[in-house]
């Protein structure tokens, strides 16, 4: 399995309402791209102020390696990114994506 893990700098402007739709949007892709086997999503919540700035992040794990290459590309992610961008601080500079192999 890959854990694909990306850590978000939302502009500090947006509402609840705006950060839920984010979420949501990335989350209904396990509806859409095969593979995909969970996904969960947060706020920054731990006490040790650890986070470079980083406000909100989620967790997509992939049943291998070839679900996630075929995730990245896929037209239904490119259509999410496009909601992503415009409410990260910086556009990519806000966003740090990690995966391993779990």
């Amino acid at each position: 399995m890959i854990v694909h893990m990306v850590l978000f700098r939302m502009k500090k402007d947006l509402s609840r309402a705006q950060i839920e739709h984010v979420f949501r949007s990335i989350g209904a892709l396990k509806d859409k791209i095969p593979g995909i086997v969970s996904y969960s999503w947060g706020k920054y919540s731990s006490p040790e102020g650890l986070n470079k700035g980083f406000t909100h992040g989620f967790c997509t794990t992939f049943k291998d390696a070839a679900a996630r290459d075929a995730y990245l590309p896929h037209p239904e992610h490119k259509k999410v990114v496009d909601i992503v961008l415009p409410t990260l601080e910086g556009g990519l500079d806000g966003v740090v994506a990690f995966d391993y192999e779990a």
